[in-house]
């Protein structure tokens, strides 16, 4: 479940922030999963883990094509507008709907935009973020 929700979370900061892209707005029909991942980071971490989500992989997911592009544009991801009681951020991401068959590693993305050696690098500067495990939910889309 770890490296799960490591892929997932990382996977739906990619879309959000690149405020000059073209957006899809895709939402999930009845039945349909929809994961929420929330990523708690250190508040020391925040323009670390900002920068990351928005250059390093939301910014480059432009090089992906066919459902790892697809995952990047049903993703959305909410910013934390204070510390929550324990001091640490929490960054809320949204797969809406879930991908069948969707690549949310997060190392196996940066490995196909960077290459394995500087995804390694680059998870590392993910990792060094987050101030506890990651919560993740997995949902069904009711009728409403």
């Amino acid at each position: 479940m770890k490296n799960l929700s490591f892929a997932l979370s990382l996977l739906f900061v990619i879309t959000s922030f690149d405020s000059n892209a073209q957006r899809t707005t895709s939402r999930a029909a009845k039945g349909d999963t929809v994961w929420v991942i929330i990523n708690h980071i250190k508040v020391d971490k925040k323009e670390q883990f900002e920068k990351f989500i928005t250059e390093t992989f939301w910014g480059a997911s432009n090089k992906l094509k066919g459902n790892d592009r697809t995952v990047f544009k049903q993703t959305r991801v909410l910013y934390p507008t204070k510390p929550e009681a324990d001091g640490t951020l929490s960054y809320v991401f949204i797969m809406d709907p879930v991908v069948n068959g969707g690549d949310y590693d997060l190392r196996s993305l940066l490995g196909k935009i960077y290459g394995q050696q500087k995804a390694s690098e680059y998870e590392n500067v993910f990792n060094e973020t987050a101030a506890s495990e990651q919560t993740v939910y997995v949902d069904v889309q009711s009728e409403n």
